[in-house]
């Protein structure tokens, strides 16, 4: 194995500021069909189910994905293939753009997942220029941009879209996917893996660690980590089934005109984003006091989440102030889990497997919900919007719940294996260079 010099990382801020850029604007792209639901079902006469089948696909298409980038990153440079992502999400957004009959759009819009699953190298290239403590507060920093680009995309619906058309929103967003392919080609450095790591963090000279398959299989030994993927299979359908599918339900069902809509989900929207930073810093803040804090956090969340869905769906119609505060208040607890779990999946797996472990995570996650979009119209098409999320949050978060408390209850053995692995790594280094520097002395001498 052969060694790197340390990489400075006095630019850990501008990389913050580039990948929320992009994943801002990605975001926005991909969440943008979430507004434009009602004018795509007119262009190609499609119903709820059909709808449904769209965003599906394209969930389904990461989904699969997933552990293909997982390994390429931990066997690659990430900050490259990262630039490939983003070149990929322009491409195929333009490329849906033009799809002229349903079953066109279909396949281009199920392209765009492709781009979709790039995300555990960032998570894995930012836990290399921030240690355990600071992590939870960076990825919910990073992850307002879910939110942030949802605004974004409601915002650039209402206003260009009835003016250029959904299609010229899609070549907007597709354009800015390339421009920032190449920001993030020439301001992102790579760092070596673990370089962060408190055990590593003082060697001026650390391995090159690249993705090993036995410690890849060693990751489903793993029994907290077991338990979150089992969670990770639920815990995306609330998601998934609001994203795409309030906007429709808000118009439709509880008859609001677009700048009633407007009025509602900004709002929200901007609590949903503040509950991502808030729950990443709780989350950090307990688990310096408990190795359990941050799924302990994720799991009170999730059950306070589950009640408030259950209040806010069933406000009459006609109570708007109320039906809006009380979404606000829902919102602000959805995202607590989310920077926790990515958190607490590096808190317990080595660097060079955690693009894999993350992407693991994340195949599970969107390999359940990729369905949800689908359940939700078919149940609307059978019943209502509001019984299909109101069924599909509810059961998700509680089961959930359950899930989280398990590897709450196991995680501290996991953290306490790692961070013994990450000690005996570090005393071999540490040997390794004074062998070094004992030759070289002797060389010199002699």
């Amino acid at each position: 194995m052969s060694t790197r010099a340390r990489t400075g990382s006095g630019n850990r801020w501008v990389v913050v500021g580039v990948f929320f850029i992009f994943m801002l604007l990605h975001q926005s792209d991909k969440l943008l069909i979430g507004p434009l639901t009602t004018d795509i079902i007119a262009t190609f006469r499609l119903t709820n189910t059909q709808m449904g089948a769209v965003v599906t696909g394209a969930l389904i298409v990461g989904a699969i994905l997933y552990p293909i980038w997982g390994y390429l990153y931990d066997r690659y440079a990430r900050a490259k293939l990262l630039a490939l992502a983003s070149a990929i999400w322009g491409a195929t957004t333009w490329i849906s753009a033009i799809a002229p009959t349903y079953p066109t759009f279909l396949a281009s819009r199920a392209s765009t997942g492709i781009d979709d699953s790039s995300y555990p190298g960032l998570y894995s290239l930012i836990s290399d220029y921030f240690g355990p403590t600071l992590r939870g507060k960076i990825y919910g920093l990073l992850q307002l941009t879910s939110p942030l680009g949802y605004l974004a995309g409601l915002g650039l619906a209402l206003g260009l879209g009835p003016i250029l058309g959904w299609r010229k929103v899609f070549y907007l967003t597709g354009a800015l996917g390339l421009a920032v392919a190449l920001l993030i080609l020439f301001t992102v450095r790579e760092v070596p893996r673990g370089r962060s790591e408190p055990e590593l963090a003082d060697l001026d000279q650390i391995g090159v660690y690249q993705f090993d398959s036995k410690l890849a299989l060693g990751l489903f030994r793993k029994r907290s980590l077991l338990f979150l993927f089992a969670q990770g299979f639920v815990g995306v359908f609330p998601w998934n089934a609001l994203a795409y599918w309030v906007f429709a339900y808000l118009e439709v069902e509880r008859r609001y005109p677009p700048e009633a809509i407007l009025g509602t989900m900004a709002p929200t929207i901007l609590v949903l984003a503040g509950g991502y930073f808030v729950g990443g810093a709780l989350g950090d803040f307990y688990f310096q006091r408990n190795k359990r804090g941050r799924l302990l956090v994720s799991m009170l969340a999730v059950l306070i989440g589950a009640v408030l869905i259950t209040v806010t769906l069933n406000v009459p119609i006609e109570e708007r102030g109320r039906f809006t505060a009380f979404l606000m208040l829902t919102a602000l607890f959805i995202p607590f889990s989310s920077p926790n779990v990515i958190s607490t999946v590096y808190d317990i797996t080595l660097p060079e497997v955690r693009s894999t472990a993350l992407a693991i995570q994340y195949f599970i996650e969107n390999g359940g919900a990729a369905l949800a979009p689908l359940i939700v119209g078919i149940i609307a098409d059978r019943v209502s919007l509001h019984s299909a999320l109101l069924t599909i949050c509810v059961s998700a978060w509680l089961i959930g719940s359950v899930l989280l408390g398990f590897a709450a209850y196991l995680v501290p053995e996991d953290i306490d294996t790692l961070r013994a692995q990450l000690t005996e790594r570090a005393r071999v280094e540490r040997s390794r260079r004074s062998e070094a520097d004992d030759i070289m002395t002797g060389g010199a001498r002699g």
